[in-house]
């Protein structure tokens, strides 16, 4: 098992990731490789993630077709995991049927829920959060991940569809800011978690934790702004609910994508969708009366790798190749 490598595509709704890891003794997961390519699943045609153009489909094959030669030249272990945009698209089963076709990959859907576990899972792993309470957030293009887990017992995991793409399509489809634009985004997020989590806004967590592009391109700037500099890793990074409202003045005073992109600190990729993804970061904020927030570097990727290696050693599996 411990020169065995593992690698995990996850085909989000802003972009495509794939890490390939192995095994240390001491019981890390070391990351030996890993991509990225930005695509926004389901968002070129009407407001909703409901379809997947034939375009988005030509691409999501050409860069998954990358992620698997890379994945085999290290004969690693491959699987490809897709969240929101796939699983609410219309065409989702002749997009997957095309991948399978095309690449012979068999992408397995997750839900909500699942997804929210396999990003504690990675997140426990990063902060050692082993037996203690924790609520897990993770905002995504499509959807945002809400888990609960107390020692070794879930209490709640929620996916509500506020995810940066989304709402940018919703409510900045031309990626400019204006008042009405943040407060009826703002109203949005605030209904649907009430929809959501009201029974659940007034318990207790020991430690809040974020993952994942929005809120590490937050710490990014906070951290840019605290000690003139962004850290290689963002991993157990925390900042407040006072860093918060500074960072969000800055980037809502910026009204254009343009403008946005000048600020120091910031992802250009993000630039267009970050109001998007603050609005939701700041109604939770709100919601759960989060005073601060801790950074997890490993989120629904390495879940799925520490499931994967798991299930790898309990059944026995030929793990003698090595990376």
């Amino acid at each position: 098992m411990m020169n065995r490598c593992f690698a995990v595509a996850d085909m989000g709704t802003n972009s495509f990731h794939m890490i390939i890891t192995r095994l240390k003794s001491d019981g890390t997961i070391k990351i030996i490789d890993k991509e990225r390519h930005i695509i926004r699943l389901g968002s070129h045609t009407g407001r909703e993630l409901s379809f997947i153009s034939d375009n988005e489909t030509d691409l999501a094959i050409s860069v998954l077709r990358n992620f698997k030669k890379l994945s085999d030249s290290y004969d690693a272990v491959f699987k490809a995991v897709a969240t929101s945009a796939v699983r609410e698209a219309r065409n989702r089963s002749e997009f997957i049927k095309k991948i399978k076709n095309s690449l012979g990959i068999s992408v397995e859907v997750i839900d909500g829920k699942k997804e929210a576990w396999f990003i504690y899972l990675g997140a426990r792993k990063a902060l050692s959060l082993y037996n203690k309470n924790v609520l897990c957030i993770d905002i995504g293009g499509g959807s945002t991940e809400f888990i609960n887990v107390n020692g070794d017992k879930t209490v709640f995991s929620e996916s509500v569809k506020i995810g940066a793409v989304r709402l940018s399509k919703h409510f900045f489809p031309d990626y400019e800011i204006t008042d009405d634009r943040l407060y009826e985004c703002s109203s949005y997020v605030e209904r649907l978690l009430k929809e959501q989590l009201e029974s659940y806004r007034r318990k207790k967590f020991g430690i809040i934790v974020g993952t994942s592009g929005t809120i590490e391109a937050l710490a990014s700037l906070i951290i840019k702004k605290r000690k003139g500099k962004i850290p290689k890793s963002l991993n157990s990074v925390s900042f407040n609910k006072d860093e918060l409202k500074l960072i969000s003045g800055k980037i809502l005073s910026a009204k254009t994508t343009a403008e946005r992109k000048k600020i120091k600190g910031m992802e250009e990729k993000r630039a267009d969708i970050i109001p998007a993804g603050l609005q939701i970061l700041n109604e939770v904020f709100n919601f759960f009366r989060i005073d601060t927030i801790t950074v997890s570097d490993y989120a629904l990727r390495e879940g799925v790798i520490l499931d994967m290696m798991e299930k790898y050693e309990s059944e026995g599996e030929n793990v003698s190749k090595a990376c």
